[in-house]
């Protein structure tokens, strides 16, 4: 309350008495004037805002637009337009979500993602190298290990557990966090039919997701949940976490090409067909490609977004193995140039690596697999021999894979 004017008081803050001031508030056993306490006011009121901002990293005039995000994705993941185009949209919107004021009456959704795309096409990375960008904690979980609570393999809470993790438990900014759920095609429900035992690992693990995407506060235990029963739980709000599902769904293009044969009938089916691409038939993915696949209806609705990742080519593989910033090539020259050795490769070798990886059907992650084993000898030997230079050709190459080869094929005799 105001103190009264004909009273000898002082403000404990400025030490400016009531004759110099509009008036005092008085406390328990001190007193603020109008002008401290308004300062005071500010003060919080900043701090707030730098908390906010500092859980988030990022305030609305950082925010990178759709545009920006694409061209800093093209700087690491070759090729794939179309999913990055998706994707910097919906954390793009999502973000501005997060930054909405609370004085609006209008709620913005989630916009949950979910990629579909065969394996060691970039699903993983492209999601990784968005989190960097963002700088917000970033946790990926295997859905493969996941199951119904009460059963072997980790409780569903457990993939908030990796988010607090990935941000120091620091709940404010875990709650605005990027979770990719990668293998969430290994959940899919394993029949139609009822069957007597209970469907575990499948749709009893999409049932359980269910809270987490839409939003939810969720008890998760900090250590995991059936190794320290006795840990206090942290509550955690999903409302603001950002799932990014990916998945190869291997064979769903038979579903797809069923859908799109039976889409129409007569004289318009064989118009249609005609226009369908069926080298890549992944292109016309659609939610109920992903229900006949095994995915509960539930789930598909809380994913809105859904796109798709090209299988890579031959020009897309040979671009990915030294365009990208983080290129393979330009990991093993930098390995070599810390121990002063200059590496350099002919263009055939290049080429060779490649024609193998197509071979292997691996997607980029065969690449890796290749040069590994080629450079395996001179990663071991060249660091003590002192040589300052090192040139591959495309026999020496060969020479090497056939030799890894060879031992693999005599090791497993």
């Amino acid at each position: 309350m105001a103190k009264k004017e004909n009273s000898t008081s002082y403000c404990n803050f400025c030490g400016r008495t009531n004759k110099d001031v509009n008036f005092l508030i008085s406390g328990m056993s001190a007193e603020i004037c109008d002008s401290c306490a308004e300062q005071a006011y500010q003060i919080v009121k900043e701090s707030l805002e730098a908390k906010k901002k500092s859980s988030l990293g990022i305030d609305k005039s950082q925010l990178p637009d759709p545009r920006t995000i694409k061209e800093y994705l093209d700087g690491y993941i070759i090729g794939q337009d179309n999913a990055k185009r998706y994707l910097a949209v919906a954390v793009y919107n999502h973000y501005k979500r997060i930054l909405q004021g609370k004085d609006d009456n209008i709620e913005i959704e989630k916009s949950n993602i979910i990629l579909v795309g065969p394996t060691g096409t970039g699903k993983t990375l492209l999601a990784r190298t968005i989190a960097k960008l963002l700088k917000v904690p970033f946790a990926i979980v295997d859905a493969t290990v996941l199951t119904e609570a009460g059963y072997v393999g980790e409780d569903i809470e457990s993939i908030l557990t990796r988010l607090l993790q990935a941000s120091d438990y620091d709940v404010a900014s875990a709650e605005r966090g990027i979770v990719f759920i990668d293998e969430i095609d290994k959940i899919a429900r394993k029949g139609d039919n009822p069957s007597i035992t209970r469907d575990v690992s499948g749709e009893g693990v999409q049932q359980g997701l269910l809270k987490l995407l839409e939003g939810s506060i969720v008890n998760v235990p900090p250590q995991g949940g059936r190794k320290h029963p006795d840990q206090k739980m942290i509550a955690v709000d999903t409302k603001n976490i950002l799932f990014i599902c990916g998945g190869a769904f291997d064979g769903i293009e038979r579903k797809i090409a069923q859908r799109l044969n039976t889409m129409v009938v007569g004289y318009a089916s064989s118009k249609n067909n005609a226009q369908v691409d069926k080298e890549n038939l992944l292109q016309y993915v659609a939610p109920q490609d992903l229900k006949s696949y095994g995915l509960i209806p539930e789930i598909i609705g809380r994913l809105p977004i859904l796109t798709y990742l090209d299988a890579l080519d031959r020009s897309a593989l040979r671009r990915i193995l030294t365009e990208p910033k983080n290129s393979i090539i330009k990991q093993y020259v930098k390995l070599f140039g810390m121990d002063g050795v200059s590496l350099t490769f002919d263009e055939d070798v290049l080429e060779y690596i490649v024609d193998k990886a197509i071979e292997y059907k691996l997607g980029a992650r065969g690449l890796r697999a290749i040069v590994e084993n080629i450079m395996m000898d001179s990663m071991f030997n060249i660091p003590s021999t002192g040589e300052k230079e090192l040139h591959i050709t495309k026999e020496y190459a060969r020479e090497q894979l056939e030799k890894s080869e060879m031992i693999k094929l005599k090791n497993s005799h």
